[in-house]
């Protein structure tokens, strides 16, 4: 696939409006208790802090496209959005209008992300990139933190939309066993 292809370049930003729908899903078929309730087998963390820590990550990585510096430490911890199960749904829904919105091209645009990775080191790493890299970190990220909502909901009893928190690739994977064993 060629990078500059605006076609596949509008299918990583169509993959992040596929994770915001799920997302979306989600929010819709919950209450604000299961949403705001911690859980002492998941570290004490609530479906609405995975939710607002997958948010920050699309909202910091869209902020970050006109300027080219994107610093993923930056990240506003117990907002509303943890708290309130529909203020996580509009922003979700913003996020996907604004993703709609996003230009194809800029997905090649260069970016200098910073992120502490070290648990020794002082400070955080910066590494350069590009907006399409980070879209599909964004995604793989928002995919690993449902699959821990999809736990925390199995643990509650939540009924959670089909397929969430697994990875594209897997969903594939099990789609072409299961033609194969047909």
């Amino acid at each position: 696939m060629n990078p500059n292809d605006a076609g596949t370049n509008r299918e990583l930003i169509n993959a992040v409006m596929e994770t915001l729908r799920q997302g979306e899903c989600l929010l819709e078929a919950m209450d604000n208790d299961a949403y705001t309730r911690k859980l002492a087998a998941a570290f004490d963390a609530s479906i609405g802090g995975h939710v607002r820590h997958c948010l920050d990550h699309f909202h910091t990585l869209l902020q970050a496209v006109p300027a080219g510096d994107l610093n993923y430490d930056y990240r506003q911890r117990g907002t509303a959005v943890e708290t309130d199960r529909l203020a996580a749904l509009n922003v979700t829904r913003d996020l996907m209008d604004s993703y709609a919105q996003l230009d194809p091209l800029c997905v090649t645009r260069s970016l200098m992300v910073t992120c502490k990775t070290s648990y020794s080191a002082n400070g955080s790493q910066a590494s350069p990139s590009t907006v399409g890299r980070e879209i599909m970190y964004a995604v793989a990220h928002a995919v690993h933190h449902y699959a821990l909502i999809g736990i925390m909901g199995g643990i509650m009893g939540l009924r959670l939309p089909a397929g969430f928190g697994i990875a594209p690739s897997t969903l594939k994977h099990q789609a072409e066993a299961a033609r194969i064993a047909a």
